[in-house]
């Protein structure tokens, strides 16, 4: 059962100013953004990591450098793990944008969007799931992992993952530095978190290993299984 940790990047200057950065260059966590990276760092400090995959762009790679502080791990980038192309849209304001036509089918018909100049939203979460899948397997089973990316393509990988069609993932919220986690297995995944902005995380680390000789509680028997009272 490999485990991923979905991390949004931090705030940036462009989502204050209600921006669509896309692949600009050069946007950067702002100070609230830094913040929000340390804190979510602190959070899973207890919880060991066999990879840190980002997203290229600066704001997600700070992002995954300040979660991989203290770790033995290096942060990888992936282009598949990038925010979507949002071509001709890419550094326009979103009450500019909302005005076009276009904006109407982001919003309720996602899966027919193709950005004039950029990619269609469908290729950006094929890509995207691709990426997750591979480097699952890479990792194996018994992996937990951080991708650091973007939340058009956070949101389109739990979609997958719910079994929803790409068309209802508007409905999903991705807050900036937010966790997602997603267990996966040869059967299906199994969306544990989403949008988590706080609280601890004690259920993601490692189950501790049983010893043979141990016989399970009174309490565990009564309490669980599907006969209990």
């Amino acid at each position: 059962m490999t485990t991923l940790l979905l991390v949004r990047h931090g705030v940036t200057d462009a989502n204050r100013g209600g921006v669509l950065a896309g692949w600009s260059p050069g946007v950067h966590l702002a100070d609230t953004g830094r913040e929000q990276a340390a804190a979510l760092a602190a959070r899973l400090a207890g919880v060991p990591v066999a990879a840190i995959v980002s997203s290229p762009l600066d704001r997600c790679v700070e992002t995954a450098e300040a979660l991989a502080a203290g770790r033995d791990v290096a942060v990888e980038t992936d282009d598949a793990l990038g925010e979507c192309r949002y071509g001709e849209w890419t550094g326009q304001e979103l009450k500019k944008l909302a005005k076009d036509p276009l904006w109407k089918v982001v919003q309720a018909h996602p899966s027919a969007a193709t950005f004039p100049g950029g990619e269609a939203l469908r290729d950006t979460q094929a890509r995207a799931v691709d990426a997750v899948r591979r480097i699952n397997e890479r990792l194996g089973p018994d992996a937990t992992w951080i991708a650091v990316s973007h939340g058009d393509v956070i949101k389109s990988v739990l979609a997958d993952a719910l079994g929803l069609h790409l068309d209802l993932f508007q409905r999903i919220q991705v807050d900036p530095c937010s966790l997602s986690v997603v267990r996966y297995t040869p059967m299906r995944p199994f969306v544990v978190r989403m949008n988590d902005v706080g609280g601890a995380v004690d259920d993601l680390r490692p189950p501790a290993k049983k010893s043979r000789s141990r016989r399970p509680s009174s309490d565990a028997i009564v309490g669980g299984g599907a006969g209990a009272k």
